[in-house]
């Protein structure tokens, strides 16, 4: 009764648009000039929102946002709930006919990375590859595109670089479906058609095998990601995998290793492969900020998927007081928080691998052996 569908939803201005997704979804993507506020805050805003007007509520697929319009407007409030969410939405966006061709606009999205982002994202992606070798003569590399802002991205970038050609390399641009949904499955294709990125697709049922595991389903599903990447890689030819973690993404990982692990380790920027004999993993963006793509994505008007599996891609993840069970989350939240006052604490995190002392530490472990500093504490 109070839905809106995307097709009707032509003037922006005219609604208050309240996004009830979690932080993280949101960040990903989201309606233009839509404000995020968790569902169990929408109360707060009652008052505020009978003056304001109509108010445009949404989540992922429309459902959890219809129980939210109806609890407003039994409190006054002029709501409306976005029909099918923000994917559905989202497949209007991506199925409206641009003015540019194919061709034009994704030129202009490599424009973009040789002028705009030059300094903040083509120099770093192009630093980490020396800095850290992760392109050598002869490599045949597979890109591995999930479909997120930051593996497209990956991909635009080794074209770039095919394009200098400094040596010979090769480039494979690889997706596997998990089990994506057709509209999530769309949106890869489409956008990797608009971005002219020749991608190879093959299927998997690991988002079904993963389903009903109740213990760590998200670390079973990349680790069973990830050899399913490194065998279709390998049967391609191929001897390196590239992912598209970015430099947050090291820090995180940085920091859930210390509080959650009692570890310290970080995300490295190359692995040679334990199960896979001569394929190595290659992590090009180590060195690329997060905020760095978001800006790539909105300057370039691209919108992609976020992480699409079942547990995420249904209104069931649409938590009521807007968060996540995301250790990840939790962490990246507390990054931004202590940046606040402390602008150096990204680059100091990111640094304190680099800056192991052994002598001050009580244990350390190297190869699978645990070596204790009182082994040798009393030797000349």
């Amino acid at each position: 009764m109070y839905d809106i569908s995307p097709e009707e939803l032509k003037d922006y201005s005219a609604y208050t648009i309240v996004d009830i997704r979690d932080d993280m979804s949101y960040a990903y993507g989201h309606l233009p000039d839509a404000i995020s506020v968790p569902q169990a805050e929408l109360s707060t805003y009652i008052d505020e929102w009978k003056d304001t007007g109509k108010v445009l509520i949404y989540c992922k697929r429309g459902e959890a946002s219809a129980d939210a319009v109806l609890m407003l407007r039994e409190q006054g409030v002029e709501a409306y709930n976005l029909k099918g969410g923000y994917m559905a939405w989202l497949m209007l966006a991506m199925q409206e006919p641009a003015e540019q061709t194919d061709v034009d606009f994704a030129k202009d999205v490599e424009n973009s990375i040789r002028k705009r982002f030059r300094k903040k994202i083509w120099c770093k992606f192009t630093k980490a590859i020396n800095e850290y070798e992760l392109v050598k003569p002869g490599d045949n590399i597979a890109v591995c595109i999930s479909g997120g802002k930051d593996s497209m991205l990956m991909a635009k970038l080794f074209q770039e670089l095919k394009r200098h050609n400094k040596f010979p390399f090769g480039v494979q641009f690889l997706v596997m479906d998990p089990g994506y949904s057709p509209e999530n499955r769309q949106v890869i294709e489409t956008n990797a058609k608009n971005l002219n990125i020749p991608i190879t697709i093959f299927e998997s049922d690991i988002f079904e095998s993963v389903f009903h595991v109740e213990k760590s389903p998200c670390y079973l599903c990349a680790r069973m990601r990830r050899g399913h990447l490194y065998s279709q890689a390998k049967a391609l030819g191929c001897n390196k995998i590239a992912l598209g973690h970015h430099y947050d993404d090291v820090i995180e990982t940085i920091l859930m290793g210390m509080l959650y692990g009692a570890q310290v380790q970080t995300m490295m920027p190359k692995l040679h492969s334990t199960n896979f004999e001569g394929m190595e993993l290659i992590r090009p963006l180590y060195l690329v900020r997060e905020d760095d793509i978001k800006a790539w994505r909105d300057a370039n008007h691209l919108h992609f998927i976020q992480c699409a599996c079942k547990f995420t891609d249904t209104c069931s993840s649409c938590d009521k007081d807007g968060q996540s069970n995301s250790k990840r989350l939790e962490v990246k939240k507390l990054i931004h928080e202590l940046a606040k006052t402390n602008p150096f604490v990204e680059g100091n995190i990111f640094k304190s691998v680099e800056n192991v002392n052994l002598s001050t530490v009580i244990a350390y472990k190297q190869n699978g052996v645990k070596h204790h500093f009182l082994d040798d504490y009393d030797k000349e």
